[in-house]
């Protein structure tokens, strides 16, 4: 979301973050110009009190488990992205995998974003 529109202020958070951002994600994602590797992962508990224009979930587990948010929330939406962390295969599929979710994120969100300006 930050690369299509800077002035957005943008949380990223999960029901159960990893200890690091995951380095196949950090490489795909340069590959494009964005750079994630200084980002570290946090609890979405750390955001229930704060106020949010939307709140979206991208994992199908993380819609089940979130938490429930007591600041305003103008909307929830889910996005449903599969996880490349659980591919399987070789390490160039594995990257690929990485890359085909990221391109999907890509396309979703910019298409969500488009619908609300």
């Amino acid at each position: 979301m930050k690369s299509l529109d800077s002035d957005l202020a943008v949380f990223s958070a999960g029901t159960k973050p990893a200890e690091a951002v995951h380095p196949k994600a950090v490489a795909v994602m340069q590959e494009i110009g964005i750079m994630i590797q200084n980002q570290k992962p946090t609890n979405v508990s750390q955001y229930t009190n704060q106020s949010f224009d939307y709140v979206i979930t991208v994992c199908d587990n993380a819609k089940e488990t979130c938490p429930t948010f007591y600041g305003k929330v103008t909307e929830m939406l889910h996005i449903s992205f599969l996880d490349p962390a659980e591919a399987q295969g070789t390490d160039k599929e594995i990257q690929q995998a990485f890359r085909s979710v990221r391109n999907e994120i890509g396309v979703r969100f910019e298409k969500f974003y488009n619908s609300i300006n």
